[in-house]
């Protein structure tokens, strides 16, 4: 009897009829392996989605809502050559963990048996010099294959495992033309031992071994400490939550269980598991990740607060607006996975060229032996020459160049506050030579604030932001804010479109528009109100005041334009908003290009015509009503703070209140492409140079090994240079 299997539990509801699931995939050891699988996966029918993540070895799926059985994925898959199976973190975590220690296991003995070899080969080198007898030299070359063979046998299972499941499926990776060279270099040594010649290369095929471990070592931490960033942001995400289900009932649930309007109980030391808003209690809040700010915020009722903040101090309860895979949080891990798995067009570049080049390789090889046969050499040397070009020719190098890169900038800009959203976004934002701004939520912070507190009484101030804390109106919002009013005016009555109103003492107070608050001539007449600010009325009794409200600047907003500029990029204000307040904000920006009463339309028109005047433009934005322009931008960013962030059309999404991922963001993307570039003439230009030295002679397997290892090694080495960029100019 066959058992059945469910996977059911693993797949997620994406809406708009399609289905998601997450597949670990053993075995995914290069670029050629990711195309492969993505072809394979791709060509099954109602598959929309086949993206491969090399940096954690799993697979997202998507497909058509009930048109297919998920272990159908796992059946295709293993029909390619690879063992897959639903993704869970801990499995995932474990499995990763013993595949390191497997490669260290791996390495520490191809390394032994490496000293051990070239020990005895010096005696042997220096003996065919001075006169060493054959008996001497034999017994020294059957010692140095009791060493090689079985150190070979263990170490080498990495990549003969993986060339033998491509082999099983009428495939050939990269792996396969390392194996065959290691094979054919021990099998040749065997025969020269048993025939008493002068040479084995029981060192080159262990050397070689060695060294290409070392690279899949280095590549396998490299990657294993770029996911940990996503492994951080998992382990903020609370699985649980503290659910109000009567009005003095509690009960500890399942976040999915948790739904939109819901109150839930914040203790201190817990973390928030949803996005809501504070009604009752005050606290300190470590909201670092979404703020960028280190800093506690203080909480208290009207507060934002978002899942994976920390609560510090005071309980808190909070009403909820988004749980479980619709908070941001959950929203940044699916950009940073977007991030980690991006794929450029030097990654297709390397994709493609892997594909060919294992065949390639071979046939090289091959010619090579029967070439040298026909120019009178002996099959003895004919062989050996062919095992020096399919070691020496191995596309290892050519496949780490480009996703090296990515991975390490790609991780590099997350802890800089920089998400990816698209597969070639580095590319396109290093040609970025002309940018346009939005103003509102863009250069500006997305929250209204009091500017003009100071010239208020601090119990006239008090009484407002008691009398605001009724209202749901942004404006009124920030006057509670300012204020830091904690309870309400009770008996407060909003009246919409106008204002709220109140009574204390026998005194009418009133907040809302002028008109409404009794305040018009004041607004009319007052010479010192703020042109760039909206204003709201006050009126306690016959006693008026207006408070001036507007959005502040991003704090480094003034230091970023002038880095722009000092990097050649030519800046611009587009904004829909009022002209002085666009005026305002440009000039203390120093930008001299700006407009303002824009539509969308005009924005793209905009666009569109520094496009067709060869400028590459980058558009940043909040998302919303930015969204055409962001689209027909060359490349685009969003800030964090822009909601329904999904429907975003951004490449990218900056993090915090400061602006200085824009210039982080692009100066890594110029040096990732700097190194991307450099990569691939590394390992074009040592195959250039190394193939035709091969294939004449000169160069022996144990050679060969050093030079094809050494060439991997250098482009790993040069893609972590990618980590880091010069900090100055702002």
């Amino acid at each position: 009897m066959q058992a059945t299997r469910d996977f059911s539990h693993y797949v997620k509801d994406l809406g708009s009829g399609l289905s998601h699931i997450d597949l670990a995939v053993e075995g995914v050891s290069c670029a050629g392996c990711m195309s492969k699988i993505e072809r394979g996966l791709s060509a099954m029918p109602d598959v929309t989605l086949a993206r491969v993540n090399l940096t954690n070895r799993r697979v997202a799926l998507e497909w058509k809502e009930g048109a297919l059985d998920p272990a159908n994925f796992i059946d295709r898959l293993a029909e390619l050559g690879y063992k897959a199976y639903p993704f869970e973190t801990a499995s995932a975590e474990a499995a990763e963990d013993e595949q390191s220690r497997f490669l260290l296991r791996c390495l520490g003995v191809a390394a032994f048996a490496t000293m051990n070899v070239m020990m005895l080969s010096v005696p042997v080198w220096s003996g065919n010099v001075s006169d060493m007898i054959p008996e001497q030299r034999d017994f020294f070359h059957w010692l140095s294959a009791l060493i090689a063979l079985p150190a070979a046998a263990y170490a080498g299972r990495p990549f003969f495992s993986s060339a033998l499941r491509a082999l099983r499926t009428r495939n050939v990776n990269m792996d396969v033309p390392i194996s065959i060279g290691v094979l054919l270099a021990l099998g040749m040594s065997v025969v020269e031992t048993v025939y008493h010649a002068e040479h084995t290369y029981f060192d080159a095929a262990i050397m070689l071994l060695t060294f290409l471990l070392v690279g899949r070592y280095l590549d396998q931490s490299m990657r294993r400490r770029t996911r940990a960033v996503a492994g951080n942001l998992a382990a903020l995400k609370a699985e649980t939550a503290t659910k109000f289900v009567g009005a003095d009932e509690i009960l500890e649930v399942p976040v999915a269980a948790v739904h939109p309007g819901d109150i839930v109980l914040l203790r201190p030391g817990e973390r928030c598991a949803v996005d809501g808003t504070v009604v009752a209690g005050r606290s300190e809040v470590d909201q670092s990740l979404i703020t960028g700010e280190t800093r506690y915020v203080t909480a208290d009722s009207g507060t934002a607060i978002y899942a994976g903040s920390l609560n510090m101090t005071g309980t808190l309860r909070v009403r909820v607006s988004a749980a479980s895979e619709a908070t941001l949080l959950a929203e940044i891990t699916r950009l940073l996975d977007n991030a980690l798995q991006a794929r450029s067009r030097y990654v297709r570049l390397a994709d493609r060229a892997s594909r060919l080049y294992a065949p390639v390789v071979h046939a090289t090889a091959l010619l090579t032996v029967l070439g040298w046969v026909l120019a009178g050499a002996t099959w003895h040397d004919a062989i050996v020459t062919g095992i020096a070009v399919l070691i020496i020719t191995c596309p290892c190098a050519l496949g780490l160049a480009i996703p090296t890169v990515q991975t390490v900038a790609s991780g590099a800009m997350f802890k800089a506050g920089v998400l990816l959203n698209s597969g070639d976004a580095i590319e396109r934002l290093a040609d970025v030579d002309r940018i346009i701004f939005d103003k509102t939520g863009t250069l500006t912070l997305p929250d209204l604030d009091v500017v003009n507190g100071a010239d208020i009484p601090a119990d006239v101030f008090a009484l407002a932001g008691q009398l605001a804390l009724a209202s749901r109106h942004p404006v009124a919002a920030a006057v509670a804010r300012a204020s830091a009013a904690k309870l309400p005016l009770a008996g407060a009555i909003e009246e919409p479109g106008q204002g709220v109103r109140g009574d204390i003492g026998g005194v009418e107070l009133r907040l809302g528009r002028p008109s409404f608050c009794g305040a018009e001539q004041l607004a009319n007449d007052d010479p010192d109100l703020d042109p760039e600010a909206s204003h709201v009325a006050f009126s306690v009794g016959e006693a008026k005041y207006l408070f001036s409200i507007r959005q502040g600047l991003r704090p480094d907003a003034q230091a970023v334009i002038s880095a722009l500029q000092s990097r050649n990029i030519m800046v611009e204000i587009l904004s829909g908003d009022r002209e002085p307040a666009v005026r305002a904000a440009a000039r203390a920006l120093g930008v001299q290009e700006w407009r303002a009463g824009v539509t969308p339309a005009d924005k793209i028109a905009r666009i569109d015509e520094l496009k067709s005047q060869g400028f590459k433009v980058l558009m940043v934005g909040d998302g919303l009503n930015d969204a055409p322009s962001l689209a027909a931008a060359h490349v685009s960013m969003s800030p964090i703070s822009a909601t329904h962030l999904s429907q975003a059309t951004a490449d990218l999404v900056f993090l915090g209140k400061p602006l200085a991922p824009v210039v982080v963001a692009i100066d890594f993307a110029r040096k990732a492409l700097r190194l991307m570039r450099q990569n691939l003439w590394l390992a074009v230009g040592y195959n250039l140079l190394a193939v035709p030295i091969a294939i004449s002679g000169v160069v022996t397997p144990l050679i060969a090994a050093a030079a094809m290892s050494g060439s991997s090694v250098l482009v790993m080495l040069n893609a972590l240079r990618a980590r880091r960029v010069a900090q100055g100019g702002f």
